[in-house]
């Protein structure tokens, strides 16, 4: 289903906003606006009460615009239904994003009329603004009656029904954030959340309080919950309580509970606030106190910045010192595009002509690879090798009969992979000892749907996986379809996945490769030519065609740099021209690999 619309680009790695036609979930939008039931007063430019003498069919539209405005209960909705409909009306019980709803009569009388409604079902947004995504179809069934000369709705099932061009006026999607397990870096929790301005800090800080969505809760730690709350009303920097969190002037918060935290703790509390608020464009300085005094004397004076807490930062990567590599001819080579240069690296993994696979650590200074095993069946046919980028030192980890493309933890501890796509395992290297070791990762949740839930989940094979730089999450292929899942360590060393959620459900293309473009973006290569490259959000948001131009289907694998996009298609190695407008955006060819080459990034 095409249709123009304003998508948001692809993360960090462009830096300007698409126009581009194609399918999607949901809109992005620049108006926030509001979200859940509480009171508050309703926006100037949202939807509108009923229409005098407005058809019946009409006006059903017009209920479904009007749902997108959730202040004060719905009131606005409200006024669309009979008095006593009104009272009864369960706004809480879900709301459902829909797109282009229609009306088909199914009776009408000079009084009465039932009405059909069936849409396209793009996903279910919960009291907490998190968004899961759907595509399955919406139908329900509505009746109305006249009160007096207008008609009004008399029955209509519980919850909120909204049309997708309506919603994306009204909400608009934020990161919450919270510290992965092992304090080492913050993980982005989107939601789909949006107040007055002057109401948007407080409205985030309580998201904060009420902590990460479900599913992701075993991966991250909130250092805002109990015993640690949120002691005041949050005020400007200088105490002021008017229009707190509006254009300059900063924010003020004393935290309870906060002066028994240890140094670390405080660190990490204050980059869940500063990048929570500085992400949606709530100015600092950030004046954080514990229980009345400064939570860090450090920054006692001033406030904290967005640069204090960037070395906690997750879209802050940093700097490529590996470069671009790739496999060609089954070899691992590091190429030098700026002089044209092409050299096998050295020992192991540039001498073979057997690999299929490589990933490398995000210092370089390790590689994991999957070689052909050269031994006849009916031996497995491929083995997973690890060493130093050097080749001086190399493991034969294990063997399969396939394996997905290696991926590397940021910290460079580990390595993923799965066997014969069903069997996930993760490797461990020990920097200090030098040693190996590998352990089974607990996939079992994953081809296990949820009580009560409408979302698919995997089907076997996985094709591929990548482990978020966060380490909170994996993306993963399995029969084809994108999904997400969460990654939770257990206390005795263990690791699972588990909480599967599509993503890019709108798409009937087979997924042959994805990577992580930035902390909440995922970037996917696709059988066939449309649309051959996706983004989308994590949680299923936003799904958005790339450039096509200059790609010869169909593609084999992405792969994303800090700042650059690459695919191996059919015929050689890609490069995404991020200069000039968007208009203008080309795929170029990274000269003198050929076409059986594919890129290789750390990650």
């Amino acid at each position: 289903m095409n249709r123009t619309r304003l998508a948001t680009m692809l993360g960090a790695l462009f830096g300007c906003v698409l126009l581009v036609a194609g399918c999607a979930n949901l809109p992005d939008s620049s108006a926030p606006q509001a979200l859940g039931t509480i009171n508050r007063e309703p926006t100037s430019t949202g939807p509108h009460p009923p229409v005098h003498g407005r058809d019946p069919d009409l006006l059903l539209h017009d209920f479904m615009e009007a749902t997108a405005d959730p202040a004060d209960n719905h009131q606005t909705a409200r006024q669309y239904l009979t008095p006593d409909t009104s009272q009864t009306w369960d706004d809480s019980a879900q709301t459902i994003i829909v797109d282009k709803p229609d009306t088909l009569r199914e009776s009408r009388t000079e009084d009465t009329a039932t009405y059909r409604v069936r849409a396209r079902k793009l996903g279910e947004l919960a009291a907490d603004g998190s968004f899961r995504a759907q595509d399955n179809t919406y139908d329900t069934r509505i009746e109305m009656t006249k009160v007096g000369d207008d008609w009004r709705i008399n029955q209509l099932e519980p919850g909120v029904v909204v049309d997708s061009s309506a919603f994306h006026k009204s909400y608009h999607r934020y990161s919450l954030y919270f510290s992965n397990g092992p304090g080492t870096t913050m993980v982005p929790d989107l939601r789909w959340i949006a107040v007055g301005k002057e109401q948007l800090a407080q409205r985030l800080t309580s998201l904060l309080v009420e902590g990460p969505r479900e599913g992701l809760a075993p991966a991250v730690r909130n250092v805002l919950a109990d015993p640690v709350s949120l002691s005041d009303d949050i005020t400007k920097a200088n105490g002021a309580t008017d229009n707190v969190g509006v254009g300059l002037g900063g924010i003020r918060m004393d935290f309870a509970g906060a002066s028994a935290l240890d140094p670390h703790s405080r660190e990490l509390l204050a980059a869940q606030v500063v990048l929570t608020l500085a992400g949606a464009g709530i100015l600092g300085p950030y004046v954080l106190l514990a229980d009345g005094k400064p939570l860090d004397e450090r920054y006692a004076g001033n406030g904290w910045t967005l640069e204090d807490v960037s070395a906690l930062n997750p879209g802050v990567r940093p700097e490529d010192r590996v470069g671009l590599h790739a496999l060609r001819d089954g070899a691992l080579v590091k190429v030098d595009s700026a002089k044209g240069k092409i050299d096998p690296t050295p020992g192991y993994f540039g001498s073979v002509h057997n690999l299929r696979a490589a990933g490398l650590s995000e210092d370089g200074q390790l590689v994991a690879a999957v070689a052909d095993s050269g031994e006849p069946a009916p031996a497995p046919k491929q083995t997973l090798v690890l060493g130093s980028y050097d080749g001086a030192t190399t493991f034969s980890v294990v063997q399969g009969d396939t394996f997905t493309r290696p991926s590397w933890t940021a910290d460079g501890g580990a390595v993923w992979t799965v066997i014969d796509g069903n069997r996930v395992v993760r490797v461990v290297h020990d920097r200090g000892t030098g040693n190996v070791s590998m352990q089974n990762v607990d996939s079992s949740s994953l081809t296990v749907a949820e009580p009560n839930s409408a979302d698919s989940v995997p089907r076997l094979p996985i094709t591929d996986l990548r482990i978020s730089r966060d380490g909170a999450r994996a993306a993963i292929i399995a029969g084809g379809k994108v999904y997400q899942a969460v990654v939770v360590a257990a206390p005795d060393g263990k690791y699972s996945l588990v909480s599967p959620q599509p993503v890019a459900v709108d798409s009937v293309m087979m997924a042959v490769s994805i990577d992580w473009s930035t902390p909440d973006m995922l970037v996917i290569g696709r059988e066939g030519d449309v649309p051959p490259v996706d983004s989308v959000y994590v949680d299923g948001s936003d799904l958005t065609a790339l450039s096509s131009q200059n790609l010869t289907p169909s593609v084999r694998v992405v792969s994303a740099a800090p700042d650059t996009l690459y695919v191996a298609d059919s015929r050689a190695v890609m490069r995404l021209q991020s200069d000039g407008p968007s208009t203008d955006r080309f795929w170029r060819e990274v000269p003198g690999l050929g076409a059986n080459a594919v890129p290789v990034f750390p990650g």
